[in-house]
């Protein structure tokens, strides 16, 4: 396995964690910045305010895309397991 082959196998893998990780981080995102809008404009400083909401929406984009995250992440394992041998022989 050369240095190459090695290049490119972590450009996989850090693209496939961005794209399985993006649902969950930009709707956490968009929850955190429509709660900090909302504490801005009404001047409430709650800790707990800001950190349930962007919870209740994590737990929500999970149950709703777990099952293409777990999937794609299933196949590329499949895949890494797949390319073992020819990388070490």
């Amino acid at each position: 396995m050369d240095a190459q082959q090695v290049l490119a196998a972590g450009q996989h893998g850090l693209t496939m964690l961005l794209m399985v990780s993006a649902p969950v981080l930009g709707v956490v995102l968009l929850v955190g910045l429509v709660v900090s809008v909302f504490q801005a404009a009404t001047q409430i400083n709650e800790a707990t305010l800001s950190f349930v909401p962007k919870i209740v929406a994590a737990v929500l984009v999970l149950g709703l895309a777990g099952p293409w995250m777990l999937t794609t992440l299933v196949e590329y394992l499949q895949r890494v397991l797949r390319s073992l041998p020819q990388a070490v022989g």
